[in-house]
């Protein structure tokens, strides 16, 4: 049976870097008509072609995986429905006892996920999607997640059915099927998501006006500051923030209208886009990349402008997590 193809974000980055589609296209050696259908989620990347776009994107590969707010809203929409439809088929399939099992076993050996993804062989987004139970498992995809797990097919199975038997899946279930509500909630309708976490504000300040040499100036002990509905990857993210997009350095890249959310909790790493603040209220947005010696180094654009950086620049940056077009 084929894949749910996940809307991404590679039109974003790919705009956020100033590349036009047929140099995309050009890179994966595809048809422009490919890379249409591959932004808008209608076509499956394989991992060697995900790699390629994050190295020409210059962004981790999490940063590519479906992000709700940032996708069209007629693809969200029509992977909800498919999704809906799959999920009534794996409950007979077992899919989500299976899922909930691998979740537990993975856990309990203090594996991440991307951990047992790249040790099976397959994208973060795949595997995620397994563990969700709302895709079927090949054959040989189970042989890749067993030896992942460090154990045979034989075993896997027998680990699978004696948590079932003892009853200690159901609970990840349960928290699998809330989560997949929570993602299939399309854009504009955010009113269930906060009934389902009524404690948190609905509600994200955004702050930032143009400062000299296209840096921002970012205040946010601003009581006056505007606020808009908080994106949905941000209901547990209390500290988190907004930025107009005010700074010439960014050129035509993102649009007028755009905002950026910022976490300061968030770890800023290789790959990502991050405010540096140069002093408590002035900051650049970077791009975070490192040389062939490990040296860190920040990207500016418009013009490019390479800046130095060490790991102690790391704490004065709150990294980029969404972005609203």
């Amino acid at each position: 049976m084929e894949e749910i193809i996940f809307p991404n974000q590679i039109r974003m980055h790919r705009r956020l870097r100033g590349m036009s589609m047929q140099e995309l296209a050009d890179h994966l050696g595809v048809s422009l008509s490919a890379i249409s259908k591959i932004e808008k989620g209608y076509r499956r990347l394989n991992q060697e072609q995900l790699i390629q776009v994050a190295e020409l994107t210059d962004c981790s590969l999490q940063d590519l995986y479906v992000n709700e707010q940032n996708s069209q809203q007629e693809v969200v929409l029509a992977w909800r429905r498919e999704q809906e439809r799959r999920s009534k088929i794996n409950e007979s399939a077992g899919l989500k006892t299976l899922g909930a099992a691998l979740r537990h076993l993975r856990t309990d050996r203090g594996l991440t996920l991307m951990e047992v993804a790249e040790s099976a062989d397959m994208t973060l987004s795949v595997y995620h999607r397994i563990e969700m139970g709302q895709r079927e498992v090949s054959d040989k995809e189970y042989q890749n997640i067993a030896r992942a797990l460090s154990l045979t097919v034989e075993k896997l199975k027998e680990e699978v059915q004696r948590l079932d038997d003892a009853g200690q899946l159901e609970d990840i279930i349960q928290k699998n099927d809330t989560k997949y509500k929570l993602l299939a909630t399309p854009k504009g309708a955010p009113a269930a998501v906060y009934t389902a976490f009524p404690n948190e504000n609905a509600k994200i300040k955004v702050f930032g006006i143009a400062g000299r040499d296209g840096n921002i100036i970012i205040n946010r002990d601003d009581e006056e500051a505007k606020e808009v509905a908080r994106p949905v990857q941000l209901i547990h993210k209390k500290d988190a923030y907004g930025v107009n997009l005010c700074t010439r350095r960014l050129g035509s890249l993102l649009p007028n209208r755009a905002i950026l959310f910022a976490d300061p909790q968030d770890v800023v790493s290789v790959g990502d886009i991050a405010l540096y603040y140069i002093d408590d209220t002035t900051a650049q947005i970077l791009s975070i990349r490192e040389d062939d010696s490990g040296q860190l180094y920040g990207v500016r654009w418009n013009p490019d402008e390479k800046i130095k950086l060490t790991n102690n620049d790391l704490s004065k940056m709150h990294k980029i997590v969404a972005i609203n077009l």
